[in-house]
């Protein structure tokens, strides 16, 4: 068995194992909160992960170091598939985005890391993710009878919805379009810090909060937070008039609420580039954006692409 470097902070054994399946590539923890240290675990190859103990719904960044290129490289946690890019800054660094979804069950998960060399050579490990309490808070709200108790027709309307988001979160573009760092879609405005409560509508539980609320005066821009491809312009029973960019790689932003639509289907924008306006519209209580992200399908919350962006 190949070991790494032990990292900093004297964690306890356990953490640091590598699961070596063939041969080669290790993973480590760190503490929470920081990033972890950089481990040699074969000859001119390391890992780098922004985190290895992370809370629910936060978004991760792994980082592939080579020495010289890698003729193939996969990875996965779950059942969910990370997708790497390529820096043009950095000769022979892969980068992934994981995504730790708000629902994700406490505790540890493997991860997993396979690599070809030019040679032929495979390498691959596992290591254990251990993800922590997101100790969201409980939000109960009054909205309009309509949004809790369903007409037949809004029910079969509302299912129709969630059927074409699924299937839009599911689709993969190949390429990454999105460039540099991720913006605020609207100026000098707070998040609410709402993402992930647990929600209680008129006194009925309902799914969590997916994504940031940024209370702001109805006709105010939205702007795209990155480059990215509209996958949907129009309007939806929930959440109003919405936009969804699709940045590639798996990466979506969600724009909801909106009181106008300007972005159209099937078009790219560029990063600040008008999408619409903040509005009422849909199940609100007043005028706001839902600013939200979903990663490979996850529920992530959207301020940790700026934390993760922001050079």
């Amino acid at each position: 068995m190949i070991r790494g470097t032990q990292p900093r902070g004297g964690l306890a054994e356990a953490r640091g194992v590598c699961a070596l399946l063939l041969a080669g590539l290790c993973l480590f923890s760190a503490a929470p909160g920081r990033a972890a240290d950089s481990h040699p675990c074969a000859e001119g190859i390391e890992l780098r992960f922004s985190a290895l103990e992370p809370t629910q719904g936060s978004l991760l960044l792994l980082e592939v170091h080579a020495a010289q290129p890698l003729a193939d490289l996969k990875a996965a946690w779950g059942n969910q598939t990370l997708y790497f890019w390529s820096d043009k800054t950095a000769e022979n660094v892969h980068r992934a985005l994981v995504g730790v979804d708000l629902g994700k069950p406490l505790g540890l998960a493997a991860l997993t890391v396979a690599a070809q060399l030019d040679n032929g050579e495979r390498l691959a490990c596992s290591a254990l993710l251990t993800v922590q309490d997101g100790k969201f808070i409980v939000e109960r709200l009054r909205v309009p009878r309509r949004f809790v108790e369903l007409s037949a027709k809004n029910r079969a309307r509302a299912r129709r919805e969630g059927r074409l988001l699924r299937e839009v979160w599911a689709a993969v573009t190949p390429e990454r379009l999105w460039e540099g760092k991720f913006h605020l879609p609207v100026k000098a405005v707070e998040a609410s810090g709402n993402f992930g409560r647990r929600r209680f509508l008129n006194g009925q539980a309902r799914s969590p909060h997916s994504g940031e609320d940024f209370p702001a005066p109805a006709g105010t821009p939205v702007r795209a937070a990155q480059r990215g491809r509209v996958a949907l312009a129009r309007n939806f029973f929930f959440s109003g008039n919405t936009v969804v960019l699709d940045h590639g790689l798996g990466l979506y932003t969600f724009y909801g609420h909106l009181k106008s639509i300007v972005a159209k289907e099937g078009e790219m924008v560029e990063a600040g580039a008008l999408v619409g306006r903040v509005g009422a519209t849909g199940r609100v209580t007043g005028a706001h954006l839902h600013w939200a992200v979903r990663l490979n399908n996850t529920r992530v919350n959207p301020l940790d692409l700026l934390a993760l962006f922001s050079q």
